[in-house]
C-alpha cells in the first residue's frame, strides 16, 4: 500500500466506517441487496464491532475506504487454540492490483500473532480467478466441498 493509504481494526466506534465498508462490498460483490437494502442499526452494529470474536479492518485512501476485511474468530474445542475464517474481503475496483488486499491479509496476519490464533482460512468461489491468484500467493490450497444447509 501507498503512504497515504492506511489500514486499521475498526472498533465499536466505527458503525459508519463499516457501513462505508458494506458498500464497497456491495459494489465488489455486485450484490446491493444483501449489503445495502437492509443493512442493521448502528447499535446492532456497535454490538457487533464490541464482540470479540468479530473483526473489521479497513483499508483507507485519504480517509475514504478503499477496502475492508471482515471475519471471525472461531474458537475451537478440539484443543485451546482457535482460528480465523475471513468471511468477506473486498476491494473498491479503483484501487484493485495495488496491493490493497494483501495489506489487509497480512495485517489480519499481525492480529492473528497477537491473539493466539493458529490458522487463517477462506473460501473462493471457482470461477473468482483474482481471488484465487491472492489466496494462493499467500498459503495453501484445499479444495473442499461447501454446503448451504439453511
Amino acid at each position: 500500500m501507498k503512504p497515504s493509504e492506511a489500514t486499521r481494526t475498526l472498533r465499536v466506534t466505527d458503525t459508519s466506517t463499516l457501513r462505508e465498508m458494506l458498500f464497497v462490498f456491495a459494489a465488489a460483490f455486485e450484490d446491493e441487496p444483501t449489503y445495502c437494502n437492509t443493512q442493521p442499526d448502528d447499535e446492532y452494529l456497535g454490538q457487533l464491532l464490541a464482540n470479540e470474536n468479530f473483526l473489521a479492518v479497513a483499508a483507507f485512501q485519504d480517509d475514504v475506504v478503499i477496502g475492508g476485511l471482515t471475519g471471525y474468530t472461531l474458537p475451537k474445542f478440539e484443543q485451546a487454540r482457535s482460528e480465523f475464517y475471513i468471511y468477506d474481503l473486498a476491494v473498491d475496483q479503483r484501487y484493485r492490483r495495488q496491493g490493497v488486499a494483501t495489506a489487509l491479509i497480512e495485517f489480519l496476519k499481525e492480529i492473528a500473532v497477537e491473539r493466539g490464533i493458529y490458522s487463517i482460512f477462506v473460501q473462493a468461489e471457482r470461477e473468482d480467478e483474482a481471488a484465487i491468484a491472492l489466496y494462493s500467493k499467500l498459503g495453501v490450497r484445499e479444495d473442499v466441498i461447501h454446503f448451504d444447509i439453511l
